[in-house]
Parts: structure tokens; sequence; C-alpha cells
């Protein structure tokens, strides 16, 4: 099957009934983007890449020229954020008091960065947070909706990495039952653990695809050489995100941490990371 580009995409959007009035392709710099207009709101998708590296980035020094892009390792996938057009992060969650207006807002982005990543031919997982509030607004099939509107452009869920929030992480019966209801739909789903010690309750309702830890706060308690023995021990992939500085990288590297993921690693482009 030959890829679809993201103004094959867009065509398609036009035709949904929801889609088509929010999704356009953009102009200028943005032309081989879509953009989503929303309450006056022109935005666009933005991805930080996860890195696996465990492949060659311990024989690499982080000294390494800037833009050598691979010099952290290879890409497990990125993460999608929403972004304004002047490139800064769209959070609707204290704006928006509406419950609806938030699944609809939400349900549009995730259709955003689905069109530009598959249409942009990116490699690897699309990873999509999705907030506490939102998955409370749903009461059940959740995944169906996304799941529907993907396969009707003839995109794989199985390529999207549904992220869940701590709070969910923290009440396990929630948690079974979520992380099974997005896997039926064809989903991965990561969960973030509020903390180090959450990761012991992980596995008796649910099966993550992947589990998140603030690196920050794992290296604060000393708890990232524990963590990557029992993810391993669970035999589920250990990713810690929000990695700020090259100190705490090279800690990281010394515990046999494999995916990472945060602000050192970032450099954004109007369409994603490059």
């Amino acid at each position: 099957m030959i890829p679809q580009t993201v103004p094959e995409l867009v065509a398609r959007a036009a035709d949904h009934p929801f889609l088509g009035q929010h999704l356009a392709l953009g102009e200028g710099i943005y032309h081989d983007s879509a953009l989503a207009r929303f309450e006056g709101l022109e935005l666009a998708s933005a991805y930080e890449p996860i890195f696996d590296i465990s492949v060659h980035a311990l024989a690499q020094s982080l000294s390494a020229a800037p833009e050598s892009v691979d010099r952290f390792g290879d890409e497990l996938g990125f993460q999608a954020v929403t972004v304004r057009l002047d490139g800064e992060p769209y959070d609707p969650f204290d704006r928006i008091e509406d419950d609806p207006q938030l699944v609809t807002l939400d349900r549009m982005s995730r259709a955003l960065h689905a069109i530009n990543f598959f249409g942009a031919q990116r490699h690897g997982l699309l990873f999509l947070r999705v907030h506490e509030r939102l998955l409370k607004s749903v009461k059940y099939d959740h995944g169906r909706h996304f799941s529907t509107v993907l396969v009707s452009f003839g995109l794989n869920p199985s390529r999207i990495v549904i992220e869940l929030p701590a709070a969910a992480v923290a009440h396990r019966t929630f948690l079974g039952y979520l992380t099974k209801s997005y896997q039926r739909y064809g989903f991965k789903v990561a969960g973030n653990l509020p903390n180090a010690g959450q990761i012991l309750s992980v596995s008796d309702m649910a099966r993550l695809d992947f589990i998140k830890m603030d690196a920050g706060l794992a290296l604060r308690d000393a708890m990232v050489k524990p963590l990557v023995g029992y993810a391993n021990r669970l035999r589920i992939p250990l990713i810690f995100n929000r990695v700020a500085s090259e100190a705490q990288f090279d800690l990281l590297q010394q515990y046999d941490v494999r995916f990472v993921q945060g602000p050192l690693f970032a450099v954004h482009s109007h369409n994603g990371t490059v």
C-alpha cells in the first residue's frame, strides 16, 4: 500500500462530518502540514523524539556536534505536542471548563497529529497523551471513536501509543479497564507512574505496553536502578522522560536505561522535531 501524503489525508478529512470543519492544509512554511482551527486559534503539531540509547549512544558523547541528529541513539518514536503557530505549546485544560468541548478538541488534536505523523512518513510509534478529564468524560469504549477514524483514513492504530496520565495509573481497576479497552481497538498503551513505587502494582490489573517515569524524580529518589530491574522482570519497556540536562542523561546511562525523552533531546521545527 502506497503511504498517503499530508495533502491526501487532509483531503480525506474534508469529507468527515466533524474534522472537515476544523482541519486544513497550511500555507507558507506550513504548506506541507495540516493545521487545526479552533475558536479563533490555529494549532499545529510538534513532535518530541523518544530515543533508544542502547543501540549505539553509549559509544558516543553528548559533546558530539549538535547537528548530529542520531547521536543519542535510534528513535523508538515521537510524542505529539499541540502547539500554536508561534511554536508555543497549547494546553486547553486550564482554559476550557466544558468537558464535552474538551473531548471535541482532543479528538481534533489527535486526528491532526496522526495526519501530520503518517502523512510525513515518520517512522516508529506515535505517542498521544490523554488527559484525566477526558478519560472520565467518555464513559465506555475508550478508543473506539479514534480507531474508527483512523481506519477510515487507512491508518494503522497499532502504531499509536495512547499515553495515560499518572492519576489513571494510580487507580489499578480503572487502569486495567482503560488498558484493555484501548488495546481491544488496536492501540498500544503507556502509563505514567505517579511515583516509583507504583510500578509494583502495574502488572496486577493491566498489561501496559510501555511505562513512563519522570527522570528527575527517579534520580532524586535513587530509584533508577530498581525501576530498570523491575521493568525488565515485567518485560515492559520503561521510558525515562523529562530528561532536562546532560548530567541527568549521563547518570541514566550508568544504570542501563534504554529509552529516554525530554527537553535535552528536543529540537523543534514547524511540523515536529528534526
